[in-house]
């Protein structure tokens, strides 16, 4: 049996974070370390814009350390990521740099929407209470110290997110200056929350009924793990929750620290974490809470896991990822029908063509969405509507995909319609990976696109095959394609140049 020791380290906005996992097939993941220290990196990003020297310096000593625990341990491989603080801190680049040349580590700074998506799929490693909690409208509710996530499932599926900068840290260092009381401070942070959440719940709470969370973070995990050792059960109920907030409403840091037995330096992020959470359940018609109590380090070691083959998931987050973008698209009144098509169309051209693009299983993913969002700015603008789309892609957020499969995602749909730049890489940017990406998924949803140009649906069972230098797209129809043919050799050029194949769209005619 093969077992990997595995370091997980999060550079996050209140503390460092390392935990030394044992990974294996037969075993899955197991901690056999946690180690912690605190370190305010958010205060001087979310006050200041940039992290300090003198806390760049702390936070290298602190990294040069945890390398000497890995070596210790015999740690195989590790991951470093660093979230908020440092992903919006303006000089970021000078301090990963700082860190490759003191420690020798690599750190990685992850979206925000990577970041919340690896944490789902560490939950989802507690499968038997995850599929149980998901059988009924939930929400994962994650409150960190930078920002909040709200992800909603319908029917087993993640339908939306959305983030809001309201993190614990975040929202202490906002009010910082403002000279009141307990109680007049608790008001302010209600007011504050109040704000972003009932934006939210306008915009997706309309007509969904919110069962149960799934409560995760830091912070929130103290004051569960208090209740859960009370009562002997690992979920809360609404009042359980409810009444014991009650209890620490109004105490001082120092009153909340004694009374969950939690270390003094967290107690003062701990009363933001529990009125956001208060607030939701208020909100909604929330039955039960769980807190499953993942860690970003927990997200990481899982989303390790899983690329590395070392465990499987019995959920599939792509599914999650395809509906959140649908949902998307109807935000945004896109034509279902035309996008239904093109969405077929174009997956059966990428799967026709493998042996040309050599793209795989995570390109066609993003064709696939490219398809669904393709036409979303039309909501916007329809003689901008390329830029539009480009502008909305970029600005949403969409669990499970980077910020440069985002990005990926908006240059094929704006260069869908509008010339391809073909100095885009330089200008964007672009790796050259991403770059011939986007040129190679592009020539394929045009022709796809070409093929619905009138949004009347006039195809039936396409048939694809390709001879000699030719794509032959044959589809039924008792229609006139006059507008799709004469499209159609207008975007095969470009097709044409990629892949050096001739697209030829052909009409056979239904009986």
């Amino acid at each position: 049996m093969s077992i990997k020791r595995f370091a997980a380290i999060d550079v996050g906005s209140y503390e460092l974070e390392m935990k030394i996992f044992e990974i294996s097939q037969k075993k899955g993941i197991k901690e056999i370390d946690h180690i912690r220290h605190v370190i305010e990196l958010g205060k001087d990003t979310y006050s200041y814009g940039k992290v300090s020297f003198e806390l760049i310096e702390e936070l290298c000593e602190v990294l040069y350390k945890f390398t000497g625990i890995m070596k210790e341990y015999q740690v195989n491989d590790y991951r470093a990521n660093a979230t908020s603080a440092i992903r919006e801190a303006k000089n970021a680049h000078i301090i990963l740099d700082r860190i490759k040349v003191r420690t020798g580590l690599e750190v990685k700074i992850l979206s925000n929407s990577e970041q919340r998506f690896i944490c789902y799929k560490a939950i989802a490693t507690k499968e038997n209470d995850f599929n149980k909690i998901i059988q009924k409208p939930t929400a994962i509710v994650d409150v960190g110290a930078g920002s909040v996530q709200l992800s909603l499932f319908d029917k087993d599926v993640l339908v939306t997110t959305e983030n809001m900068r309201l993190g614990s840290l975040r929202i202490r260092e906002m009010l910082s200056n403002v000279n009141v009381n307990t109680i007049q401070m608790i008001s302010l942070i209600e007011e504050l929350i109040d704000n972003d959440l009932e934006t939210f719940r306008k915009k997706f709470l309309k007509e969904k009924e919110i069962k149960n969370i799934i409560a995760v973070g830091d912070y929130i995990t103290y004051f569960t793990n208090v209740l859960k050792q009370e009562s002997g059960k690992d979920y809360l109920t609404r009042k359980q929750f409810l009444e014991a907030y009650q209890k620490i409403s109004g105490c001082s840091a120092e009153q909340v620290a004694k009374n969950l037995n939690v270390p003094i330096e967290h107690a003062s992020l701990l009363v933001p974490c529990l009125l956001f959470y208060k607030k939701v359940i208020e909100s909604t018609t929330t039955e039960l809470i769980w807190s499953p109590g993942i860690t970003l380090c927990d997200a990481i070691a899982a989303n390790y896991g899983e690329k590395h083959m070392k465990i499987n998931f019995a959920h599939d987050f792509s599914k999650d990822i395809v509906i959140a973008s649908r949902n998307i698209a109807k935000r945004y009144k896109s034509n279902s029908g035309h996008t239904a098509v093109l969405e077929e169309g174009a997956l059966g051209i990428f799967d026709m063509m493998k042996k040309y693009h050599g793209l795989g299983k995570r390109e066609r993913l993003l064709l696939q969405i490219a398809a669904i969002l393709h036409d979303c700015g039309k909501y916007i603008s329809m003689n901008q509507f390329a830029d539009a789309s480009y502008n909305i892609i970029m600005s949403t957020e969409i669990i499970g995909l980077s910020h440069m499969e985002r990005e990926t995602i908006a240059n094929i749909v704006k260069y869908n319609t509008k010339e391809f730049n073909y100095a885009a890489k330089a200008e964007k940017d672009m790796t050259n990976t991403m770059y011939m990406t986007v040129a190679k998924l592009t020539a394929i949803l045009r022709i796809a696109n070409a093929m619905d140009r009138s949004h009347k649906q006039k195809f039936h069972n396409f048939k694809l095959s390709l001879k000699e230098n030719e794509l032959i797209i044959t589809a039924e129809t008792a229609d006139d394609i006059f507008l799709e043919q004469a499209l159609f050799r207008q975007k095969a050029d470009f097709f044409e140049e990629m892949y050096g194949i001739r697209p030829i769209l052909r009409k056979k005619r239904e009986l």
